[in-house]
C-alpha cells in the first residue's frame, strides 16, 4: 500500500468531491484523511489516500476534472508517518476582530512558543470581521493560564479577541 496526497483547487461547482471521490474509488484507493473547504469562493480539497495505484495512474483518472481549465490537480507520494502518542492536551482556539495583516502569524507563534502544535486552523473574512478557529495540542505540563494571558497580550497588541478553552473529546 502507497499513501498519496491529492489535491484538487480551483473554481466550485456542485460534484466535484463526488466525482473526485468515485474516480479514486474507482482505482481501488481508500480514502483516509481529507479536508475540503471553500476559500473566498475557489474550492479546495485535500486527500490522502492509500492503495496500489501508481500516481501517474491517478493523475490520469482525475484528468477529466482538469478539462476545462478551471480545476487544478496535484497527487504526490508521501511516506507512511508513524503518529506518536504524546500527553498533549486539546484546546479550541478562537480569535475575532478587525481584519489587518499579521493575525495568524502573532497569535500561533505564542502557541508554538510553548510547544504547542496546531492540529486544525480554519480563518474566514467576512466584511471587515476576521475569524480564526483552531485546534492547538498543548504539551503536558504547559501552565495554560500562562498560554491565556501571553494569547490575551497578543490579541490586545492586535486590536482583538481571543479564547483559548479546553476541547471535548467529541469536538476533535
Amino acid at each position: 500500500m502507497t499513501l498519496h496526497a491529492i489535491t484538487v483547487l480551483g473554481h466550485d461547482r456542485p460534484g466535484i468531491i463526488a466525482e473526485t471521490t468515485h474516480r479514486l474509488a474507482g482505482l481501488g484507493l481508500n480514502l483516509e484523511d481529507s479536508t475540503m473547504t471553500l476559500l473566498r469562493g475557489h474550492f479546495a480539497m485535500m486527500l490522502i489516500c492509500a492503495g496500489d495505484a501508481r500516481d501517474t495512474e491517478i493523475e490520469e483518472a482525475l484528468a477529466p476534472l482538469t478539462a476545462d481549465g478551471r480545476l487544478t490537480v496535484t497527487v504526490r507520494e508521501v511516506p507512511e508517518e508513524q503518529v506518536e502518542r504524546t500527553d498533549a492536551s486539546s484546546w479550541v482556539l478562537t480569535v475575532h476582530g478587525g481584519d489587518r495583516p499579521g493575525i495568524v502569524s502573532r497569535i500561533i507563534g505564542e502557541v508554538a512558543a510553548v510547544g504547542g502544535n496546531v492540529t486544525d486552523l480554519t480563518t474566514r473574512l467576512a466584511g471587515d470581521l476576521y475569524l480564526l478557529v483552531a485546534e492547538v495540542d498543548l504539551p503536558a505540563g504547559v501552565d495554560a493560564e500562562a498560554v491565556r494571558r501571553s494569547l490575551a497580550a497578543a490579541a490586545a497588541e492586535l486590536g482583538v479577541g481571543v479564547t483559548l478553552r479546553a476541547a471535548e473529546a467529541d469536538e476533535l
